[in-house]
């Protein structure tokens, strides 16, 4: 009788190690999931300085004020916080950024954060970094406004504080309010604005750094294709792709205007709606998505993507799952970002008004 008990437990046992068996054969595993992502992904560096782009305490300390600073734009409204705030994760939740004279710009605004990792700048590709990124706004009819550099510059040299904190930024240099130097200080400030997340831990060899959904999703995102361009250190931002490579975008993004991409920069057919494809790094924080900002959940983003690009209808169970890995790449804000400095004192200057143009007097009537 004791002998019957003990096989119906042994079989018992057995058939609980083979359900186990069957779900760890059904799961690819935490070491090989680990592999495949090393294999794509890497993790965020320290900060982001190059040979050509060195990030120094006194560049960055300058360029921290530069950004924050909204007294350099034709109306004194616009700084580089305007469109990229903290509390919206470097960006600024609008579907296009809004910049001065309350003009629209023609795309949406990108966060700031782990920007300096992309191969260029700005979705069409239009600039080399964020050194020239920050130069060119100055003069940019939708961002600060500027007729030209040296009139943003003397708006800076009108602040009396700046002087020391350019001098410390760039010692030796006779006259170093230039837009070349502005360029130079805010990019070693972005160049600080890096964000390691969980899934940096993870990739750095800490399997447990991932909650299971997002384990999940890991997997799902590899196995969907989304990969073959969300790869690399910024999981994206580092190629050009056309939007809509199995069909036309805005009939998935009801996007109101059809942009045309990359090939208003460089008239080429084949870049034809292509855009840099974005880093995928705090895009949980980031909403409205695509160039566009025409559509407004991540859900719904994932789902236009992967029908878009790639030619597949995810299930709903399938997009929460690459969802869940998403919110793995959400970082802590940097703390030299999160809250705006104090600026150097001064008020804002504006233009001189246009002189009015004289008119011929009118002869008075005869009598």
């Amino acid at each position: 009788m004791q002998s019957g008990k003990t096989n119906h437990l042994t079989i018992a046992i057995a058939a609980v190690a083979l359900a186990f068996s069957l779900v760890a054969a059904a799961d690819p595993g935490e070491e090989e999931l680990l592999k495949r992502a090393q294999a794509i992904f890497k993790p965020l560096p320290k900060d982001m300085a190059t040979p050509e782009f060195p990030v120094t305490p006194e560049r960055a300390e300058l360029g921290r004020a530069l950004f924050f600073d909204p007294r350099v734009s034709l109306d004194g409204t616009v700084s580089c916080a305007r469109c990229h705030q903290p509390s919206l994760y470097g960006a600024d939740a609008l579907p296009k950024a809004i910049g001065v004279k309350d003009r629209a710009n023609p795309r949406n605004s990108p966060t700031v954060l782990n920007a300096a990792l992309h191969f260029n700048a700005h979705w069409r590709g239009d600039r080399v970094n964020v050194e020239d990124q920050a130069v060119k706004a100055l003069t940019g009819p939708a961002s600060f406004g500027q007729p030209d550099f040296d009139t943003a510059m003397a708006r800076l040299q009108a602040i009396p504080g700046y002087l020391p904190l350019f001098q410390k930024a760039f010692p030796g240099e006779k006259s170093p309010f230039t837009a070349e130097n502005w360029g130079k200080a805010i990019g070693a400030y972005e160049r600080t604005l890096a964000t390691p997340s969980p899934f940096d831990a993870f990739l750095a060899g800490d399997v447990k750094a991932l909650s299971p959904m997002a384990k999940s999703g890991l997997d799902q995102f590899i196995n969907t294709g989304c990969t073959a361009c969300h790869n690399g250190v910024g999981v994206g931002g580092g190629i050009f792709q056309k939007f809509g490579v199995k069909e036309d975008y805005w009939k998935a993004t009801g996007s109101k205007e059809i942009d045309r991409g990359r090939f208003d920069v460089t008239q080429k057919q084949e870049d034809m709606y292509v855009f840099k494809v974005p880093s995928l790094r705090n895009v949980t924080m980031t909403a409205p998505y695509f160039h566009d900002g025409s559509v407004a959940t991540l859900g719904d983003a994932v789902r236009t993507m992967a029908q878009v690009q790639l030619g597949k209808q995810l299930k709903s169970g399938e997009i929460e799952q690459i969802v869940g890995f998403l919110n793995s790449l959400t970082g802590a804000l940097p703390k030299d970002f999160a809250t705006a400095p104090v600026l150097p004192a001064g008020a804002f200057h504006p233009p001189a008004p246009t002189a009015p143009v004289a008119q011929p007097a009118t002869p008075a009537p005869k009598p």
